[in-house]
């Protein structure tokens, strides 16, 4: 049974957004079913849709033409007027952890994105949430009793490894937790009655098998680490900065008391610390990100840093990186 996934944004290719059995889709499929959904929709051209809203109905069409199972969706901007809300009847709808983003479109108080949020709810489908704030917990509670819905907030999962490498820090924790609460919810309510019952082999699989490039993301080569996250409003980018701080210093007390010889000078020895900034949005204020990024990084020396640009024109299959 193929599973689809519909995600945003996309790292590097398009294609990444649509995925079957989490692997991208091709980019031959890609380009097809691209342009099926194109050509009848051009037919009447004072009713194009938008960016978001063509990748979701190109997603929509490659699912039933593919033949998935199940697809999980996430949205674009929240919620009650999002191009995925279109789907009426879910299985499940999940709501993470809430902050201070895409304000402009859902804002300006974390109660004003709540509501948009629960958007999602649909009367028949259960809902989950992470933990959240008292004031955003209570507009979700509100919109949930409006709908008929019940809403269930999700602890840490106790089936879950204590030191996977994935389920760090510890949003990531919780974020598991919060899908594995509605995996085991899909199965009870869809999944065929011979399927075996969720192991716990099964969940520790799933959980060593799982990598999603630019989320505390880890890569090591020779003497430089590199410690890469897509964080973009102040919530994300806090946590990503705790996760650098800890692993730094867990670094630099690797390097200390266990590598280095009794005689080495530890501070001349600690690793230099480079910090790469980019903030592409317009929507997002990179000052507010900038200043909450260097409050959480305050523990650690950062050495030097360097802010970016970025043209999202740029074409990434040129092999000189220059726009089209």
């Amino acid at each position: 049974m193929k599973t689809g996934l519909y995600t945003s944004p996309h790292l590097i290719y398009p294609e990444e957004r649509i995925r079957i059995d989490f692997q991208p889709i091709a980019r031959d499929l890609f380009a097809r079913y691209f342009f099926e959904v194109w050509d009848v929709l051009s037919k009447d051209s004072e009713r194009l849709p938008r960016y978001l809203q063509l990748f979701a109905l190109v997603s929509f069409h490659a699912f039933i033409e593919e033949k998935v199972y199940v697809a999980i969706y996430e949205t674009h901007h929240g919620g009650e007027y999002d191009a995925t809300n279109v789907i009426e009847h879910p299985v499940a709808t999940v709501i993470t952890a809430l902050g201070m983003d895409h304000v402009q479109q859902l804002g300006p108080t974390i109660e004003n994105i709540a509501w948009h949020k629960a958007g999602i709810f649909k009367r028949g489908a259960h809902a989950f949430s992470s933990p959240q704030e008292a004031s955003a917990a209570e507009v979700l509670r509100a919109r949930a009793a409006e709908k008929g819905v019940h809403l269930q907030f999700v602890e840490n999962d106790p089936d879950l490894l204590a030191d996977a490498p994935q389920l760090k820090p510890d949003v990531q924790r919780m974020n598991r937790s919060v899908a594995l609460a509605a995996v085991r919810h899909f199965l009870k309510e869809r999944a065929p009655k011979n399927l075996p019952q969720l192991s716990s082999s099964d969940i520790s699989r799933g959980i060593s098998q799982f990598s999603w490039p630019g989320r505390f993301q880890t890569i090591v080569e020779g003497p430089f680490s590199w410690y890469l996250d897509g964080a973009h409003n102040e919530m994300s980018v806090s946590k990503a900065a705790e996760w650098y701080v800890e692993n730094s210093q867990r670094e630099r007390y690797v390097n200390q008391f266990l590598t280095l010889p009794p005689t080495t000078d530890v501070h001349s020895a600690s690793p230099v610390r480079i910090l790469i900034f980019g903030q592409v949005s317009k929507q997002r204020d990179a000052k507010l990100v900038l200043e909450q990024l260097a409050t959480a990084l305050s523990p650690i020396r950062i050495d030097h840093v360097i802010f970016t640009s970025y043209d999202p024109k740029q074409d990434f299959d040129s092999t000189r990186g220059e726009a089209p």
